[in-house]
């Protein structure tokens, strides 16, 4: 696991809009991975930007979410859908029927699931995964408990992400209780992986993800296993990792990294 510490929240979400311009410049059939929350919309506004000031060009990519809530339409301001095209899709060139999310309305969940899963392996998996992360340790909606196996699949949502997300939906009782998630095994197969997380209320749970034990109570933890993982913080979130000056002395020092310093 490699960790990138920034100065602050605007810096973290440029670097990785970076990433993602070199990977996709390098390959622009990329299959790219997408997640959703407060943190990374600050990232598709630097996605926006490099598009409209770099002729940044998504026009073959496909993309994957990591999750949809279970019961929402897309046209639902909570849905993801209306998330990702609110914050990326309408304002960058991705042909909109290569935006790929579960859906919530599926009928038969359980066959929905392996149908996401069934499309992913049909464009050969997913070449960069963007993640977030919760509160509780989740990557997508890996709950703690998550199997380090798991695949996509219908999941019900902590308290502690009903309580984190609850302001959008007006209150946790107006919230879905399931989700549609893509699973930690899922994610671990995606040939690589940038988790975004910015702010000091996510600091503990980086230090516990990035160098506490691989632990299915922290879905994140399961990134050491993966043999191309980065993490992106803003030094808020990195205030409580041990190995700080480690950290940004192989970022200053690295040639892989040249090209993002």
């Amino acid at each position: 696991m490699e960790v990138i510490i920034q100065p602050n929240k605007e810096a973290a979400a440029a670097l990785v809009a970076r990433i993602v311009a070199h990977e996709l410049r390098a390959n622009p059939h990329l299959v790219l991975g997408l997640a959703t929350g407060q943190t990374m919309e600050c990232l598709y506004r630097h996605l926006v930007r490099l598009h409209q000031t770099e002729n940044l060009d998504f026009s073959l990519c496909r993309t994957f979410n990591l999750d949809e809530y279970v019961g929402l339409f897309p046209a639902d301001p909570n849905s993801y859908r209306y998330y990702m095209n609110h914050h990326l899709f309408r304002h960058v060139n991705v042909d909109i029927r290569n935006t790929h999310l579960p859906n919530g309305l599926a009928t038969n969940l359980n066959e929905e699931c392996l149908r996401y899963e069934a499309t992913i392996k049909g464009f050969g998996g997913i070449d960069l995964q963007i993640l977030g992360i919760g509160k509780a340790g989740h990557i997508g909606f890996n709950e703690p408990l998550s199997a380090l196996h798991s695949r996509t699949r219908v999941k019900a949502l902590t308290p502690t992400t009903l309580k984190q997300n609850a302001g959008a939906f007006g209150g946790e009782d107006k919230m879905p209780r399931r989700a549609i998630t893509m699973g930690v095994g899922t994610i671990l197969e995606c040939h690589r992986c940038v988790l975004l997380a910015t702010g000091d209320s996510k600091a503990r749970v980086i230090a516990q993800a990035v160098e506490g034990p691989i632990t299915s109570m922290i879905s994140a933890t399961a990134l050491q296993l993966h043999p191309r993982a980065t993490v992106v913080v803003d030094e808020e979130a990195a205030s409580e990792l041990r190995e700080k000056d480690y950290y940004r002395w192989i970022f200053d020092n690295e040639p892989e990294w040249e090209h993002l310093r």
